[in-house]
């Protein structure tokens, strides 16, 4: 009979954001391949468990997957751990479980901690959308494309990044975003757990000795934001008019009412062709 994938969320940081169902999966499962064997077996020592550990991480996960994917349709119920919060996000496993699919091998989702969602929790930011950027690209022109369309973007943002690297993305942020507030997110549900809120540059001068992961919130583009209040407060009509005054053409047009107002294009579309 063949065995099941189940992707495991474990704690991003304090060892009791795990769930019973996560313990309890971690326990019955044959294997656990994990980012790093070391850190993990940390983490296996604590809940006393005790499994055969399978290194799989970035440099070797295109390697290991179809090995580990065999051992399940051997019959063998796998779990997939990263070194904290939940796998795929930012982390390996899209690989396997992509594979997975494919092979008709059943994938399983064991929810938990996980980095954006805790910082979003107390940010204090708009959340009814945001765009999750994980890592800027380390190629200069990837990272100016990635940098043009945040500032182009007037959802929430959110970003992660390492600590010998934050000051320079923090600049390199400044010079797209300008003045929109955010909020710097660090240690999260650690000893030394920290929110810093601000502009770039007063976040900046609050950075004395950057330690940990960050997670960097940017807070919606409040003047797009007021801009498209202002919109939603004309009529249909008014609206339409508002952009073919701007030489739109009518698909264009109805694209950014349906955007602008939160509702199905076709919708929109409805209405006007009536």
């Amino acid at each position: 009979m063949q065995g099941k994938l189940y992707v495991v969320a474990t704690p991003i940081g304090n060892l009791d954001d795990i769930t019973l169902r996560a313990i309890n999966i971690l326990k019955s499962v044959d294997i656990i391949i994990a980012e790093d064997t070391r850190h993990s077996l940390k983490l296996l020592n604590h809940l006393e468990i005790s499994k055969p550990l399978i290194s799989y991480h970035r440099h070797n996960e295109e390697i290991k997957a179809d090995g580990i994917l065999d051992k399940i349709e051997e019959g063998n119920n796998i779990a997939l751990i990263s070194d904290a919060g939940t796998p795929i996000i930012s982390d390996p496993g899209e690989v396997i479980v992509k594979e997975a699919l494919e092979r008709n091998i059943e994938v399983v989702p064991i929810p938990g901690a996980c980095a954006i969602i805790t910082a979003l929790m107390a940010a204090g930011v708009n959340t009814r959308s945001f765009t999750f950027y994980g890592f800027l690209s380390i190629n200069k022109k990837l990272r100016n494309k990635e940098l043009e369309e945040i500032k182009n973007n007037r959802n929430t943002i959110i970003l992660y990044e390492a600590p010998h690297k934050i000051l320079n993305t923090l600049k390199d942020l400044e010079n797209y975003v300008g003045e929109r507030k955010i909020v710097l997110a660090r240690e999260l549900t650690k000893i030394h757990e920290e929110f810093i809120r601000g502009t770039i540059k007063e976040v900046e001068e609050k950075i004395n000795t950057p330690k940990g992961e960050y997670v960097i919130i940017i807070d919606e583009d409040k003047e797009i934001q007021n801009e498209e209040n202002e919109l939603n407060n004309l009529s249909l009509e008014e609206h339409y008019k508002y952009y073919e005054k701007l030489g739109l053409d009518k698909k264009e047009i109805i694209k950014r009412i349906a955007k602008d107002r939160g509702v199905p294009k076709n919708e929109i579309y409805q209405k006007f062709i009536k």
